[in-house]
């Protein structure tokens, strides 16, 4: 079974010398080749958010810049307990904000107060550490041989467009310091995934994003900001490698309710993802905002390989989310 979109094996520039959406970029890639030669500003949007899973917490971390913010945070999940640790921060005009043009190499890093966040990308692999006044991040999160990753290009226009990876069923190593506790990372149910994002934006977006793994399975899947554009993110990797899955998907789910089952459908996929428990962020600053609910919780149903084989979904973990965006 095979996609109709464009898979891209060389390396490319994301956008031509004038800063517009470089027509040879737009495609999917099984590793990062595009460049994020990006120019202008006001739309531009830039971030690296790692997500990671282990039996016992979830942690995120992101670095961004949206030209007039950076936008930062730690965030920490005690699965026993349901506590949270929360640290963000908005720096204006993304002051002191590093983020490489390449995924994978080179450092991202953030700094603010009471936060501090580095990204150490490397050929074999991502060093993370955050800090917080209350909590201390250090990860090892190695890139295994053979493993393949999902690069998207979505164009709106020539104008309009992001780049994504999503790295998803890494596996992860290190330790958290939450107080005076201290918890080991590692083992074959903790796992990493990457949300690697360079592009232009309107002013409005909404976005679906799932991803979950289990030892030798994972799936990514998105929605909403992809629709009409002839390109979608969404895929199933087997040991590793990647299964594009070329469809819009249908995404229903209760807003009333988000602890409500999810169920993602498509004639490729038929997931159903039971949250145990539902994040929520909001940012306002003025006239530009987002709020995003997001669902840590099991998949369940199955997915079809490139061979037409069904895949069963259950026993991964992960989350399933929706981010409206004024921005």
């Amino acid at each position: 079974m095979t996609t109709h979109e464009r898979e891209i094996t060389e390396a490319v520039d994301l956008c031509l010398p004038d800063g517009r959406l470089n027509p040879r970029a737009v495609g999917w890639t099984r590793r990062p080749l595009h460049r994020a030669n990006l120019r202008g500003w006001g739309r531009t949007k830039r971030w690296e958010y790692w997500g990671v899973v282990t039996p016992s917490h979830v942690i995120g971390l992101v670095v961004s810049s949206l030209d007039y913010a950076g936008v930062h945070g730690l965030y920490v999940l005690d699965r026993a307990t349901g506590d949270e640790h929360v640290k963000d921060a908005v720096v204006p005009l993304a002051r002191g904000s590093v983020l490489p043009e390449r995924s994978g190499e080179g450092t991202a890093s953030a700094r603010a107060p009471g936060l501090a966040v580095d990204l150490v990308q490397r050929p074999d692999g991502a060093s993370i550490r955050a800090v917080t006044a209350q909590a201390e991040v250090e990860l090892d999160i190695p890139l295994p041989e053979d493993h393949e990753s999902l690069g998207v290009v979505v164009p709106w226009g020539p104008r309009r467009f992001q780049y994504t990876v999503k790295d998803v069923g890494r596996p992860v190593r290190g330790r958290l310091r939450l107080g005076a506790a201290t918890y080991e990372i590692g083992g074959p149910d903790a796992f990493a995934v990457l949300d690697h994002g360079r592009g232009r934006w309107p002013y409005r977006a909404v976005w679906n994003w799932a991803a979950g793994s289990a030892p030798g399975r994972a799936i990514q899947l998105g929605g909403k900001w992809t629709d009409g554009t002839g390109m979608t993110e969404n895929a199933l990797f087997l040991d590793g490698r990647l299964h594009k899955i070329g469809e819009e998907l249908a995404w229903q789910y209760d807003r009333g309710d988000w602890m409500k089952p999810w169920r993602i459908t498509g004639e490729r996929v038929q997931a159903v993802f039971t949250p145990f428990h539902e994040r929520v962020a909001r940012t306002e600053l003025g006239v530009v905002g987002s709020e995003t609910h997001q669902c840590f919780g099991h998949f369940g149903g199955r997915a079809r390989a490139d061979d037409g084989t069904w895949v069963e979904l259950d026993g991964l973990t992960g989350w399933a989310e929706e981010a409206r965006q004024r921005w």
